[in-house]
């Protein structure tokens, strides 16, 4: 066949043309290059199979007169002899290759490791030995000169070059040292990562991979407190927002939750938290923390169904403050995202479990307005979770108590001080008031459930610090807090029932908001209008509105050029024209031109509101003799044209709407803009002459 060269581990061997057995040490010559080696007479050839199976093939022959299975077994056991044999040797070739590879590629880089005195050589000579062993396969716990060359790197940590230190511990990382040896690495690299100078070192050399491979291969039980090192440095890294898709991409975050989900089993088995399991954990939450910045980071928290996990934690370890504020700041930032914000709220433990940490750290103002900025997160949109949290024994007189003594500590930090009096430290005023605007805004979500709203507006005591609330907030100071307050108050004004707290003080709420519709802040009056559009209702409301002049607000708004605006205020207005002796306001300041003007400028867009404007002008002209007369010559026209026009469906819908946008609209605009609209039409044109009168004679 003649001779072929064979690489085996990086190493070119000649190989002779016959099958033989290994005869003596290899003789090496060297040609000046480390990645190619010859290698001398390694097999002696030998034509014939060796001694001991000529003999068991001589026995076959002499054996002619037994059967056909005794030589088939015969055949089969040398067979198997022989594979055994060719095993072997390959196992000795490769021996004799590893002692090639470590004479040639190792041991002249230990000896240039041992020698050399300039640092930075000796890093790159460090560099060059990790490369030589991953090249050798001489990586990992097996390797059986690893003590000779562990013995070597430890003497070179005690140089004191944290640059030379970070290169030795990743190849000792890289041997899979274990026990003391594994814990005194990690505190190695975490002491060097404390250091700011260090920042770049750290986050540059690759240490991140090694540190990672660890908390995912080594036992967790055994290495606790390495673990904990190890961890420490992670979180390190993931401050640094440049590093965050490295992070991901090298599964940081699989690896953090698997070693979570080892955590909650082995404190679910053994009844009891593990020494420094929570020190670890807190380390691991403000990692995840860091890393849920990056969308990559939640969808995988998602497939890997972590959010229940990560309750698991908080429940075990409720009474560590800084575990559950971590994980309070995990479900912080994902919930602010629509999917990870359904996949918390369809996991039901959770409410009980964020009611029993609102109750162990009620004036524990920074857990608390995390876990109240959750809640307001999950019952934003979510109807079920609306209905999950308020069944939760003792939910509401929860938000309750937490209202009333938040409400108390910000009164209590805007009371004067006498003399000799200190204020309290915490929490500051503004941190109560942050858990208010909080609270409020969970208070106003619960209250859009058809079941939960009544039972909060019937409550005196929340409806009671809500309204103490509007009263003693300015929007000028207090802007997010009384926007919330009024949007609640709005919310629990929709119920009109018999025992609502917001229906017995109606007129009291319309006296303050007074001050919100009189401010600067579109948004107050926004909320404010919202809540009048409930409460006009009421005759006792309407006749509120025009004894103080609220209509002309509500029609001045009509020209706010806010969709949202005028559909609030032409409620009110809608509802004031019910009573036949306010129709007549409607003329005061152009209200009618402007109704025209809001059905033109936003009817394309909102049949919702266009159905407001219709039914407010079909209200004032019920007793319409000429539309003329009625509306003006002006606005009469232009309502035909207007109404026309909308009514013609293929005009009206013919938007740039994608097709499920194109479905709310149309029907919208046939159930509820088209009827009022089509009656509107007809009794206009039933009362309208395009004839001109002829001018007065003159004599």
């Amino acid at each position: 066949m003649g001779d072929s060269m064979v690489k085996i581990h990086g190493i070119y061997l000649t190989e002779s043309n016959a099958i033989g057995h290994l005869s003596h040490p290899p003789q090496l010559t060297y040609d000046g290059d480390f990645g190619e080696i010859k290698e001398q007479e390694i097999f002696k050839g030998a034509a014939s199979l060796p001694s001991h199976l000529r003999r068991g093939r001589d026995q076959g022959k002499r054996r002619s007169g037994a059967s056909l299975c005794s030589r088939s077994s015969d055949r089969s056991r040398l067979d198997t002899k022989t594979d055994s044999k060719l095993d072997l040797q390959e196992k000795d070739t490769e021996i004799e290759v590893g002692e090639v590879f470590w004479n040639t590629r190792i041991v002249p880089i230990l000896r240039e490791l041992e020698k050399e005195e300039n640092i930075e050589t000796v890093c790159a000579a460090c560099t060059q030995l990790h490369h030589a062993l991953e090249e050798g396969n001489m990586l990992g716990s097996k390797f059986k000169r690893r003590s000779i060359l562990l013995k070597t790197l430890y003497k070179l940590v005690d140089v004191g070059s944290d640059m030379l230190s970070l290169k030795l511990a990743k190849i000792i990382l890289a041997l899979k040292v274990s026990g003391k040896n594994l814990l005194n690495v990690c505190k190695l690299i975490f002491k060097i990562s404390r250091s700011e100078k260090n920042d770049s070192l750290i986050q540059n050399d690759g240490i991140l991979e090694s540190l990672l491979e660890v908390l995912r291969s080594e036992e967790l039980q055994a290495n606790t407190e390495a673990f904990l090192y190890c961890m420490g440095v992670i979180k390190f890294i993931s401050g640094n927002p440049g590093f965050l898709h490295e992070m991901i991409g090298k599964g940081a975050v699989e690896i953090l939750m698997n070693l979570m989900t080892q955590i909650n089993e082995n404190t679910k088995k053994s009844g009891t938290c593990l020494p420094n399991s929570g020190h670890l954990l807190v380390q691991m939450t403000a990692t995840l923390r860091n890393l849920v910045d990056s969308p990559l980071a939640r969808s995988k928290l998602l497939s890997i169904s972590a959010l229940p996990q990560l309750c698991t934690v908080m429940g075990q370890y409720i009474g560590d403050k800084e575990v559950c504020t971590n994980v309070a700041r995990i479900f912080s930032k994902v919930t602010t995202y629509h999917d990870c914000c359904v996949a918390l709220a369809n996991y039901s433990r959770c409410y009980a479990l964020f009611l029993n940490l609102i109750n162990k750290y009620q004036k524990k103002q920074d857990l608390v307005v995390r876990i109240v900025f959750i809640l307001g997160n999950l019952t934003a949109k979510n109807n079920q979770a609306r209905e999950q949290f308020s069944k939760e024994k003792g939910s509401i007189p929860t938000l309750l108590s937490l209202f009333h003594t938040f409400y108390k500590l910000d009164l209590h930090s805007q009371k004067p001080l006498g003399e000799g009096e200190e204020r309290p430290k915490a929490p500051r005023p503004a941190q109560a008031e942050d858990v208010l605007i909080k609270l409020t805004r969970v208070l106003a979500n619960l209250a859009i459930h058809p079941s939960v709203g009544p039972a909060i507006a019937a409550h005196p005591r929340i409806v009671g610090l809500l309204l103490a609330m509007l009263e003693s907030k300015s929007i000028d100071d207090c802007e997010e807090l009384v926007i919330n307050t009024t949007a609640a108050i709005n919310n629990l004004s929709y119920y009109q029932v018999k025992n609502s707290i917001i229906q017995d003080k109606k007129l009291y709420i319309a006296e303050l908001l007074l001050k919100l519709l009189v401010s600067h802040n579109m948004d107050g009056i926004l909320e404010a209008v919202r809540v009048f559009g409930n409460l006009s209702q009421d005759h006792d409301i309407c006749d509120f509105i025009v004894q103080k002049n609220v209509h002309k607000f509500m029609i001045a708004l009509l020209d706010a050029k806010r969709q949202d605006i005028c559909f609030s205020a032409c409620g009110v207005l809608l509802n004031l024209t019910v009573d036949k002796d306010k129709r007549v306001i409607l003329k005061e300041g152009g209200g009618i031109k402007k109704l025209v003007d809001c059905l033109r400028d936003f009817g394309p867009t909102d049949w919702q509101l266009a159905c407001l404007v219709c039914k407010t002008l079909w209200n004032f002209s019920e007793n319409i003799t000429s539309a003329s007369s009625c509306f003006g010559d002006e606005a009469a026209n232009t309502l035909l044209v207007l109404l026309s026009s909308f009514l013609d469906e293929e005009l009206a819908l013919n938007g740039s709407f994608d097709q499920d946008l194109k479905n709310y609209h149309k029907l919208h605009w046939e159930t509820e803009f088209k009827p009022v609209a089509q009656q509107l039409l007809n009794r206009i044109q039933s009362h309208h002459t395009f004839l001109e009168p002829l001018p007065v004679p003159s004599f």
